[in-house]
Formats: structure tokens, sequence, C-alpha cells
């Protein structure tokens, strides 16, 4: 009985730990964040810093909205070319391929999500950025298509394992009463098992933009990162807000480094929301 006690004890500070560290991480992000914009001898408004097009700390000149537009274009291209890929890729291993080769398949996937962000990056550097070289009207390969691309890459993985885990969810049951009533495998696989796991499938879509909104190294790498500009096509380069952050904290001082803390801030927002939707798509099993 006081040994049962102790591990309660014991997970329950745990679980306050981590609570505690959650609280202090966001308690210092809101205080930092905000800080600039009560301060007497700055004139920027957090309005300003939102929508702003012109971030040029020399000329303490600050304006995030492009970096944000940047990134959220980034990230809905990648979901947007993730999504059949994951779900047809994940049928096939699932209901259409063998055991034995659906588990090598089920093994390099896993290995790929298991990559480091910045070998994603290095590829995207040698390879991708060459190639969109060469067809790009601006004559950079860096550009708002090349983090697309490597934001796709290093999703994909994540979102298929967890597709996988979804289907292999879904009952026996539903196939064997989908089949006896004269379903062929086609029609049981996107009409009865894909819609049974939606609620996951759609959880693994959420958490795959929280990874891919939150990217640094491999975005760094293929952005071009420039100072100002709305991206006005997929061959413009770009500068994510994570990107930024990496970029300027080293050297920032001043109400610029003060700054790049409200541009985390407006990141780990970003974050929140999407873990939240995640959440309630895993409770709920709704779209």
């Amino acid at each position: 009985m006081k040994n049962t006690k102790l591990v309660k004890y014991i997970l329950l500070a745990i679980t306050l730990t981590s609570v505690i560290a959650l609280a202090m991480i966001t308690i210092f992000l809101i205080v930092q964040g905000l800080k600039p914009f009560f301060a007497t001898d700055f004139d920027l408004n957090l309005f300003q810093f939102l929508t702003g097009d012109t971030w040029k700390p020399n000329q303490e000149v600050f304006g995030i909205g492009y970096m944000i537009m940047g990134s959220v274009w980034a990230t809905l291209g990648s979901i947007i070319l993730v999504i059949p890929i994951a779900i047809l890729t994940s049928v096939m291993i699932v209901e259409f391929m063998p055991e034995r080769p659906a588990k090598y398949f089920t093994f390099a996937i896993e290995l790929l999500a298991g990559i480091p962000s910045v070998l994603y990056g290095l590829f995207g550097l040698g390879v991708l950025v060459p190639a969109i070289r060469q067809v790009s009207p601006t004559g950079s390969g860096q550009s708002l298509l090349a983090v697309t691309l490597v934001l796709a890459m290093m999703v994909l993985p994540t979102v298929i394992a967890l597709t996988v885990s979804s289907l292999k969810a879904v009952p026996n049951s539903y196939r064997q009463a989908s089949l006896s009533l004269g379903a062929d495998k086609l029609q049981t696989t996107f009409k009865v098992i894909v819609p049974a796991a939606k609620s996951g499938i759609m959880a693994g879509v959420v958490l795959g933009i929280g990874r891919a909104i939150g990217e640094t190294m491999a975005v760094t790498l293929v952005a071009g990162n420039v100072t100002g500009g709305m991206p006005g096509s997929i061959f413009d380069m770009i500068r994510p807000m994570t990107a930024n952050i990496a970029l300027e904290m080293g050297y920032a001082s001043g109400h610029h480094r003060e700054l790049l803390f409200t541009t985390g801030l407006i990141l780990f927002i970003f974050i929140m929301i999407l873990n939240i939707i995640a959440t309630k798509l895993a409770k709920r099993g709704e779209l």
C-alpha cells in the first residue's frame, strides 16, 4: 500500500513538473514578447508588427507579416501535397500489400521520420534548389517552392505512420460486414475503412502541420531569407518565422531581441492552436 502511494506521488510530481514547465515557457514568451510594445522609447504597435512587410533591424523597421504569410503558404502547400500521398500509401500498406513487404515499407517510413531535419535541408539545398533554379523566372532556386517540397518530404513519413496506425485500428468486423453486403475490396477501403479512421488521419495531418510550421534548420537552408516583400509566386524567396529567430537571435539586442521573442510567441500560439485542434479531433472522432 505504501509503495502504491509512493508511486502515485512520484507520478503526480512528474506530471506537475511538465505542467509547470509549460506554464513557465508560456509566461516567459508572453512577458518577453509583449514587452517592447509597452516601452516608452518604442513607437511600433502590435498591428504594425504583425502586418509589416519589411524586416530591417539596423533601420528600426520590424514587420513580420510577410514572414507569417510565407510560413503559412509553405505549410499549406506541403500539406496539400502530403495528404493524398499519405492516405494512398497508407491504404496500400494496410489493405493491399502482403504482410512481409508491408513490414519493410513501414520500417523504411519510420526510418525516414527519424532523419534529422537538417539533412532534409541539405538535400533540398543540393538537389531541389539547383533543379528549381533551372525553371525559375527569378533565377534563384531558394524559394517558397523549395521550402514547400522540403517540408512535404519531412512531414510525409509522420503523417503516413499515424495514418497506418489509424487504419490498422479499424476493427476487422467493418471489413467483413462491408464485403458480406457485396462491396468489393476497393469500395470497402475507401467508403468504409478510410472514413472510419478519419479522426486519426486528421489528427496526424494537424500534427504534421505543427511540425511543418515549427521547422527551422531545413527551411533556413532553402528559403532565401529575404528582408522584405510578400511572396507573390512559388518562385519568390521567403523568410519563415523560425528562420528569422534562428538567424538573428545570436547577435540581437534591445528591442530587436525582444521582437524576436514576439515572433516566437506568435509561432507558439499557432502551434498551440494546432495541438488543440488535433486533440479535439482525436476525442470527437469527426472533421
